[in-house]
C-alpha cells in the first residue's frame, strides 16, 4: 500500500513542475539520442576506413624474405670459432623468391580447421611503357575466385569483369590512378618491360579502385598464369600464400606456427596494419568519450531541477514525515521521480537516436576514393543503444542520490516551527 502512495506522491510532484520535468527529459533523450548516432556513425565510419585495407590484406601472408645469409665463409672455419668475426657490406643470400613446394603448402593449410581460405599470388615488378616514359609499377597475379572470395575483389571492379582475367590469356585489370596517367581505355594493349627486360603486350579489360589514390596508381591485376608468364617463371611459381583465418585474432600464435613447421617468412595482420587498429580504437574513446559527457550534463539537469523541487516542497516534505512516511520513504519517492525522468527520457532518446542515424545512413556520400559507398555509413549494432539506456538511468539515479538524501533528513519540527 505504502508503495503505491509513494509512486502517487512521486507523480503528483512530478505534474507539479511538468515543464522543468518536460526540459529534463528531453535533456535525457537528446543526450541518448546523440550518444547512439554519434557511435554508430563513427563505428561505422571505422569499418568503412578499415575495411579498404584490412578487407585487402591477409590474415596470415607467407613469403620468402630476402635477408643477408646468416653464416658467412669465416664462420665454416673451426679455427676462427673463439673469435668475434665483423663482416661489413653482408649481400643477401642468392634465396629464390619463389616458396618451394607451395603446392604442397596451400594442401596442407586448407586441411586446417582455422582457416576460411587461401589464395596464391605472384607479383612482380614491371614498368608501363607510355612512348618514351617508363612508369615504374606492380603486377600482381591472382587466383580470381580466391581473390573475390577471401578479398571482396569484385567490389572493387568499376569496369570490366573480373572473370575475363581467368578466361582470357594475356588480359589486365588496371588501376583506376593508373589507366589516367597512361591514358588506357578498355579494349586498349598496354605494353609492359619486365626488370630483365622482357616486353608484354596486354589487353586492358576493366578497371580496379581500392580507394587508396596511390596504390591505384602504380597497381595493376592478371591471372596468375600471366604473371608466372612475365617473369618466365613455371605454372608451380608462387611468390605469396595469402591466409584468411576463421578467426583473425588468432593470426600472430598461427602466423609463427606456419612460420617454423614450413620454414618460411610470415606475416600477421595485426603487425601489418597496427596503425589502423590504434587509429580505430583512438576514434572510438573520443566518440564514446563525448556521448558519455552529454549524459553526465543531462544528469546534472535532473540534480539542479530535484534540488529546486525540495527547496520549493519542504512544506510538502515535512507534512509526509509528519503523517508517518519515514526519510526511506520520501529518499525513495525523489528517486522515483528522477528513474522516471531518466527511463523515459531513455526510451525516447532510443527512438529518436535511430531515426538520427537513419537520416545519417540516407546522406549522399558521393567520393572516387570509395567505390559502391553512395550513403555515409553506420553501425546499427544493439550494443549502442543498451549502453545509452543503461547508462542514462544510472545517471539519473546517481543525480538523485544527493537531493533525496537532502529530502531524507528534513526535519518536519524544524519547518513547521519555522511557519
Amino acid at each position: 500500500m505504502k508503495a503505491r502512495h509513494i509512486l502517487e506522491i512521486a507523480r503528483a510532484l512530478l505534474m507539479a513542475r511538468a515543464k522543468q520535468t518536460l526540459v529534463a527529459a528531453v535533456g535525457v533523450a537528446f543526450s541518448v539520442a546523440f550518444f547512439i548516432s554519434l557511435l554508430g556513425f563513427m563505428e561505422g565510419l571505422n569499418s568503412l576506413l578499415d575495411g579498404l585495407v584490412l578487407n585487402r590484406t591477409p590474415h596470415i601472408r607467407l613469403f620468402n624474405d630476402l635477408k643477408p645469409s646468416a653464416i658467412q665463409p669465416i664462420d665454416l672455419d673451426s679455427s676462427y670459432k673463439d673469435y668475434h668475426s665483423m663482416v661489413s657490406s653482408v649481400k643477401p643470400s642468392n634465396a629464390r623468391k619463389g616458396i618451394y613446394d607451395a603446392e604442397r603448402i596451400i594442401k596442407k593449410l586448407m586441411s586446417d580447421r582455422r582457416v576460411y581460405g587461401v589464395a596464391p599470388k605472384v607479383s612482380a615488378q614491371v614498368f608501363y611503357n607510355l612512348g618514351n616514359i617508363e612508369l615504374n609499377g606492380l603486377v600482381n597475379g591472382v587466383d580470381v575466385v580466391q581473390e573475390a572470395k577471401l578479398f571482396n575483389f569484385n567490389t572493387y571492379i568499376v569496369e570490366g569483369n573480373s572473370q575475363d582475367l581467368m578466361n582470357r590469356p594475356n588480359t589486365i585489370v588496371l588501376g583506376s590512378g593508373l589507366a589516367q596517367k597512361i591514358l588506357a581505355k578498355k579494349g586498349d594493349l598496354v605494353q609492359v618491360t619486365t626488370t630483365k627486360g622482357e616486353k608484354f603486350s596486354l589487353k586492358v579489360i576493366g578497371f580496379f579502385q581500392s580507394g587508396m589514390v596511390e596504390f591505384d596508381k602504380i597497381q595493376s591485376y592478371v591471372s596468375l598464369a600471366t604473371c608466372q608468364k612475365l617473369l618466365g617463371e613455371s605454372n608451380h611459381y608462387v611468390s605469396d600464400i595469402q591466409v584468411k583465418l576463421i578467426n583473425m585474432d588468432q593470426a600472430p600464435v598461427i602466423a609463427k606456427e606456419y612460420e617454423e613447421l614450413f620454414g618460411v617468412n610470415t606475416e600477421d595482420i595485426q603487425t601489418a596494419n597496427a596503425q589502423f587498429e590504434t587509429g580505430s580504437s583512438a576514434r572510438t574513446i573520443i566518440s564514446f568519450s563525448v556521448g558519455i559527457v552529454l549524459l553526465i550534463v543531462a544528469g546534472f539537469g535532473i540534480y539542479n531541477i530535484l534540488n529546486m523541487m525540495i527547496y520549493e516542497k519542504m512544506d510538502t516534505i515535512a507534512i509526509l514525515k509528519a503523517t508517518g512516511f519515514s526519510g526511506n520513504d520520501v529518499k525513495k519517492i525523489f528517486i522515483s521521480i528522477s528513474l522516471s525522468i531518466g527511463v523515459v527520457g531513455a526510451l525516447a532518446g532510443v527512438l529518436l537516436g535511430l531515426v538520427f542515424s537513419i537520416l545519417i545512413d540516407n546522406i549522399p556520400f558521393d567520393s572516387m576514393a570509395v567505390p559502391g559507398v553512395d550513403t555515409y555509413p553506420v553501425d546499427y549494432g544493439i550494443q549502442y543503444y543498451s549502453i545509452a539506456v543503461v547508462f542514462a538511468v544510472a545517471t539519473t539515479f546517481l543525480a538523485s542520490w544527493f537531493p533525496s538524501q537532502k529530502a531524507s533528513s528534513v526535519d518536519p519540527v524544524e519547518i513547521i516551527r519555522g511557519k
